[in-house]
C-alpha cells in the first residue's frame, strides 16, 4: 500500500555546464528542447550543494516529460574535465534520445559543439526491423546517444 508521502513523480536531471549559452543552444538546436524557467541561486542553497560561496545560474529546458536543469556555476567555478566517462564507472552513464535520423542529428550535435563518437556507431537488423545507434557528447563530455528504433 502506498503512502500519500511517497515520492511518484520523477522531476529533473541536472547537469554542470561551463558555458551555460553555448550549452542552452546545444541541447535546444540539436536535441529539440525549449528554455523554460530560469533561477539565479545564491548561498541559501550552500548547505544543499554542499559548497560555500554558491553563485550559479540555473536554466531548465523541457520537452515532452523531460526536464534537465542545467547549472552554470559562477562560483565556485565548474570542476573537471570534458572528457566522456567509460560506461561502467558508477554513476549516471549517459542520456539517451530515440530520432528519426541519427546522421542528422549527429550533425547538428557537431554543429553545436558536441562530438560524434564515430567507432561507436552500431547497426544491426533484429528480427527485420533495422536499429542504429551512435554515442556523441555535449559540449562538456556528457555521453548521449542517439538511437533510431522504428516503431
Amino acid at each position: 500500500m502506498e503512502s500519500d508521502k511517497t515520492v511518484t513523480t520523477f522531476s529533473h536531471l541536472g547537469i554542470c555546464v561551463s558555458d551555460l549559452d553555448r550549452s542552452l543552444r546545444f541541447y535546444c538546436e540539436a536535441l529539440g528542447f525549449v528554455a523554460a524557467e530560469t533561477h539565479t541561486i545564491g548561498e541559501e542553497f550552500g548547505r544543499l550543494m554542499e559548497l560555500d560561496g554558491v553563485a550559479l545560474r540555473s536554466q531548465f529546458i523541457r520537452r515532452g516529460g523531460v526536464a534537465i536543469e542545467l547549472l552554470h556555476f559562477t562560483s565556485p567555478a565548474a570542476a573537471g574535465d570534458s572528457v566522456r566517462r567509460p560506461m561502467n564507472q558508477r554513476g549516471l552513464t549517459h542520456l539517451s534520445f530515440r530520432v528519426d535520423d541519427v546522421d542528422a542529428v549527429a550533425s547538428a550535435v557537431a554543429a553545436l559543439g558536441g562530438n560524434v563518437v564515430e567507432r561507436t556507431r552500431t547497426t544491426f537488423d533484429m528480427s527485420g526491423v533495422p536499429l542504429d545507434f551512435v554515442y556523441c557528447t555535449d559540449p562538456d563530455g556528457v555521453r548521449i546517444e542517439l538511437m533510431n528504433i522504428p516503431g
